[in-house]
């Protein structure tokens, strides 16, 4: 695979590769749930997490079923090519989610069927193709590939700036900007979309609730814009993961909302009148995306997985895992609470404010005792739980 043995991340400026990454045994797991200022933890935890994915689209080129056998090696000679010649490009692009995801889905523990997996191959050389010819690089000719093809949002802008005739339906514009790189995605390849595991969904098909783009998109953007004011280092993490925000409908009442360690950059979320439950729901789900990479490359937990414990936010017994998961999203939540109190925001001059302040507290009190009591860390996962455990004893001193 060449240099691309060597990929890491940089902060600065997106993606480039740099020499030597660091590899598992280095990596320290400090403050992988609220980020101490200048923390590098999330782009280190992102990086490994990349470095398996590459290794996967490999994989995925060596267990293709026979029916996508020449596919499967147009697949390789393009990520021979990309990987000797420009590796960063060849990150950059596993790392959007219409592309990784297609990787994640195809590992054998998916348990996709011949078919479904001969049409991610497919779809996986057409993106990948794609993507890296508009990054420049020049891959090596394939046959030619009668496949849909899905356009990431960043193409788009190349689109737009072109006289391609739209009228005809043969381009679209699913993507609708939010703040900086983030999308409303009104287009989504998750092959594993449609699989719940909360008890009070049936799934994540694309669904607007009847509100307008502008409206999702102007929530969003204030989302964000209060997560950036607050808790910047954080927002800065959020800038580095997420790609795009499919909507899954709109709900007055509750806030329903979904990730897939598979698709790391996408999250789904539901429409909310309330700013204060949509940023919680922004960092919760980012959260997510954040410990969903860490598991990529380390269980965190030896008994993530069983027995069964009680949930503080979810009516169906969870295994630690999802306990953890839980915990490691509330936490920021209740930092943001807790630095809009600092600042004397408007929103938290509220009593509704408090309240709602005083369950967050509780809800992690919750869990956490599930975590720390019960959890089991891997030598890696040793640092997500000593975190965990200073944040709460940090809020068990609040009254």
């Amino acid at each position: 695979m060449g240099r691309a043995s060597d990929l890491s991340l940089r902060r600065d400026s997106g993606l480039r590769v740099t020499s030597p990454a660091r590899s598992l045994s280095d990596l320290t797991i400090a403050d992988l749930t609220i980020p101490e200022p200048g923390s590098t933890t999330a782009r280190d935890v992102l990086s490994q997490a990349l470095r398996r994915l590459l290794r996967d689209a490999f994989e995925a080129c060596r267990s293709a079923p026979p029916s996508a056998r020449a596919e499967a090696a147009a697949l390789r000679a393009t990520l021979d090519h990309a990987s000797r010649s420009h590796p960063g490009a060849l990150i950059a692009a596993l790392r959007r989610p219409t592309i990784g995801a297609l990787v994640r889905a195809l590992r054998p523990a998916c348990g996709l069927s011949p078919a479904t997996r001969d049409a991610l191959v497919v779809e996986l050389l057409a993106g990948l193709r794609h993507d890296l010819a508009l990054s420049g690089v020049s891959p090596p000719p394939t046959p030619s590939l009668r496949v849909p093809l899905r356009v990431p949002p960043r193409v788009l802008s190349l689109l737009d700036r072109t006289a391609t005739d739209t009228a005809s339906g043969a381009v679209t514009h699913p993507y609708h900007p939010i703040a900086r790189n983030v999308v409303l995605a009104l287009a989504d390849n998750n092959p594993l979309a449609m699989e719940e595991a909360h008890p009070d969904k049936e799934g994540n098909a694309i669904d607007l609730g009847g509100r307008s783009i502008d409206a999702w998109t102007a929530m969003l953007r204030d989302a964000l814009a209060l997560i950036e004011t607050h808790l910047p280092d954080l927002s800065a993490e959020i800038d580095l993961f997420l790609h795009q925000i499919v909507p899954v409908g709109f709900d007055e009442r509750r806030h329903l909302s979904a990730s897939y360690q598979e698709a790391i950059g996408t999250i789904y979320m539901t429409l909310h009148p309330s700013l204060m439950t949509m940023t919680e729901a922004v960092i919760h789900e980012f959260s997510h995306n954040k410990i969903n990479a860490l598991f990529e490359v380390d269980d965190v937990l030896e008994n993530a997985w069983s027995p069964l414990y009680a949930s503080p936010v979810r009516p169906d017994p969870r295994p630690l895992h999802g306990v953890l998961l839980a915990v490691h999203a509330f936490l920021p939540v209740a930092r943001l609470y807790e630095k809009m109190i600092e600042a004397n925001h408007l929103l938290s001059r509220n009593e509704d404010f408090l309240r709602r302040f005083a369950r967050v507290r509780a809800t992690n009190r919750e869990g956490a005792e599930v975590v720390l009591v019960n959890g089991k860390p891997t030598a890696l996962g040793r640092g997500v739980i000593e975190e965990i455990a200073r944040w709460d004893a940090h809020y068990a001193k609040m009254k």
